[in-house]
């Protein structure tokens, strides 16, 4: 009978786990290492080595310490030669990045996704920024695997967008098209838009060190992304988050998924927009344009924030019963409504909330911004190689 791990998973498991911290937390020194690690300074130095034999970090004496001493060597990640390709396909662009490891954006690219735009037309333009990219990447760098997320409903064993009603797309196999398309590009993993936001902001940003977080992005739809003791929920088949499917208002509008009165009737652009009177256009810069018109005064925008910032405040208050998170961020538009109608939020929120459930939440913008959908879909694809960095 087996009774526990053999040393070389032990190894394996420890050179993950520094690989992971110095991924996420940048140029570590061996002393900082041993002490966050709980490993002592000679294991530190012999997984440290392992590391470097393998290409994915360096390491460096410190330039100034301002300390007596011999200074304790600096722990890097390998960012320019060791990376992934991170791909978004949102409502009204598709974008394409490489991304070394540590998480820094090298090099990106996006253009327009118009309405109506087929899956294997938008990824085209994809594969073709992955193609130029490619030829631009020196030649001793390697790419770990593309991560790939999309604005809809994502089956995670193959990348089948089961229903994206956002961008008109039901059972469209994006993941298949985009492997056939980019030919080696190692391994794909495609996730939900708002999940990888999530898995991004997570680790770098407005929720670094909380370990119960939701995350709403917002535009023509709404979803979320949901981190429940320090891991991500996403459900049994990789559908959990859409909370913008939520019936709030069984006698609401019509919604583009096939029910009445989801969440995002009430609070997605569309509303939005319908009751400032500006019914007949969309994006993001009227959203914008909306908020301005409310903060100078125009009385028709002020009353469609009210109302879109009670119906969030309402929705918000319902989810925060259920996960009792530490914080809520908004994205999207949702972040350009927050921002005026935070007041109109919290205020409906706190009627809702359970006073144990919503007496410690903080609500937030994102700091990565619309980075955080290229960094989370990095993060899935760097996944399998911070679990086992000795992997090929």
């Amino acid at each position: 009978m087996r009774t526990g791990p053999s040393q070389d998973e032990v190894r394996r498991h420890n050179l993950g786990t520094l690989l992971r911290y110095v991924h996420v937390h940048g140029a570590t020194s061996r002393a900082e290492l041993t002490s966050r690690l709980g490993l002592n300074r000679s294991t530190i130095g012999a997984l440290t080595t392992e590391l470097i034999g393998a290409g994915l970090v360096s390491e460096a004496v410190p330039k100034e310490t301002g300390r007596a001493g011999r200074p304790s060597l600096v722990v890097r990640p390998e960012s320019e030669r060791i990376f992934a390709y991170a791909l978004s396909i949102e409502v009204d662009r598709v974008r394409a990045a490489r991304v070394g490891l540590g998480g820094r954006i090298l090099e990106q690219h996006e253009t327009r996704r118009p309405p109506g735009m087929s899956a294997d037309e938008a990824v085209e333009p994809l594969a073709r920024f992955v193609r130029a990219m490619h030829d631009r990447t020196p030649s001793d760098a390697r790419c770990v695997g593309s991560g790939l997320a999309v604005a809809g409903m994502v089956r995670r064993e193959d990348g089948m967008v089961r229903l994206a009603p956002t961008i008109g797309w039901v059972e469209e196999p994006v993941g298949a098209v985009l492997r056939a398309e980019l030919g080696d590009p190692g391994r794909l993993t495609v996730g939900n838009h708002a999940d990888v936001c999530a898995l991004a902001e997570h680790a770098r940003g407005a929720a670094v060190a909380c370990d119960n977080v939701i995350y709403l992005y917002g535009d023509v739809g709404v979803g979320a992304g949901i981190v429940a003791g320090g891991r991500r929920v996403t459900g049994h088949g990789g559908y959990g988050g859409e909370v913008g499917h939520m019936v709030v208002n069984p006698y609401g509008r019509p919604c583009d998924c096939g029910s009445r009165g989801c969440w995002e009737t009430e609070i997605g652009e569309h509303a939005l927009l319908r009751l400032s009177g500006r019914a007949d256009r969309s994006g993001r810069d009227v959203v914008l344009e909306v908020v301005d018109a409310a903060v100078r005064g125009d009385i028709q925008a002020q009353h469609a924030l009210r109302h879109v910032g009670d119906w969030i405040g309402f929705g918000v208050g319902n989810l925060v019963n259920i996960f009792n998170p530490e914080v809520v961020i908004f994205g999207g538009t949702l972040r350009d409504v927050y921002l005026v109608a935070a007041a109109q939020i919290r205020s409906r929120l706190n009627s809702v909330g359970l006073p144990a459930c919503r007496e410690h939440v903080r609500l937030r913008t994102p700091e990565l911004g619309a980075d955080a959908a290229l960094i989370g879909a990095a993060e899935l694809a760097f996944e399998h190689l911070l679990d086992d960095p000795l992997v090929s």
